[in-house]
């Protein structure tokens, strides 16, 4: 006996919008200056703005058979989990790392044309294909990672964080069906409390500490299609510390393996 045709690999996109560490040559240049010729300078900051963003999140959040995509840039180039509209400075272009590190040399400026350029370029896109992929598709998860404590630039600053975040909206805005959430949860700590480390966090939740990922908002509003985000916490399968940080390849095996039944049994609560 096979699954219904939504509950196959193929009903569900994945995307991942900031597991790249890649930045494009001319927002590079204009992070490092001349500087982006020298070899290890460019790769002391390619590594920085990587580890800043959701390492390793491309193959904890693969499943085989399913549609997937990818951002090719560094959230540092565009955020694409912003609003095109956003300018706050945790927005859709950053000017400083989480911690508030400068990303830009003194007295730089994006003027509102290269704003706009970059966002033609990077952002249209990506929004464009995930519109695309959509067609068909019974659910949109949207894959993330998220600091041990929270940064200088998140809304639970110094806080420990859980080991899992569900963001299924807000319960006057719910981007995945509200009578579902409670067995999503459950199915989430099922799948996931067995590989979690004794020591490590081991509380799943939901909305806690965001209740809403803006891709799935977005693209829910759009096409109807339930989506949600899901955050696992980055000390799970990342050890070491600054640039000496080093993924943890059982660790990240064992996450991918969770999140690939997790996936099929929060497809089949749709049916």
């Amino acid at each position: 006996m096979t699954d219904a045709p939504c509950t196959q690999p193929a009903a569900l996109l994945v995307v991942t919008p900031h597991a790249s560490g890649a930045l494009p040559a001319d927002i590079l240049h204009d992070m490092l200056g001349d500087a982006a010729q020298h070899t290890a300078t460019r790769d002391r900051h390619l590594r920085r703005v990587f580890l800043d963003g959701d390492p390793y999140t491309d193959l904890i959040y693969h499943v085989p058979g399913a549609r997937h995509v990818q951002a090719p840039w560094s959230r540092f180039a565009v955020d694409l989990n912003r609003t095109r509209d956003d300018q706050e400075d945790n927005g859709v272009i950053k000017l400083t790392t989480f911690d508030r590190q400068p990303l830009y040399p003194p007295g730089f400026v994006l003027t509102p044309e290269a704003r706009e350029q970059r966002l033609r370029r990077h952002w249209d896109p990506f929004d464009a294909l995930i519109t695309s992929e959509l067609q068909g598709a019974a659910l949109m998860i949207v894959g993330h990672c998220m600091a041990a404590t929270g940064p200088a630039l998140g809304p639970d600053q110094g806080a420990p964080r859980p080991a899992v975040c569900l963001m299924t909206g807000t319960d006057h805005a719910p981007t995945f069906p509200r009578q579902h959430w409670a067995a999503l949860r459950d199915a989430c700590a099922q799948h996931f409390t067995p590989v979690l480390p004794e020591h490590a966090p081991r509380d799943v939740t939901i909305g806690v500490p965001w209740q809403t990922d803006t891709l799935s908002a977005t693209h829910h509003a759009r096409s109807a299609v339930p989506a949600f985000g899901i955050e696992v916490n980055a000390g799970l399968y990342l050890r070491g510390t600054g640039p000496d940080t080093h993924p943890d390849d059982h660790m990240i095996s064992d996450l991918n393996r969770a999140f690939r039944d997790f996936a099929h049994a929060a497809l089949t609560l749709l049916t």
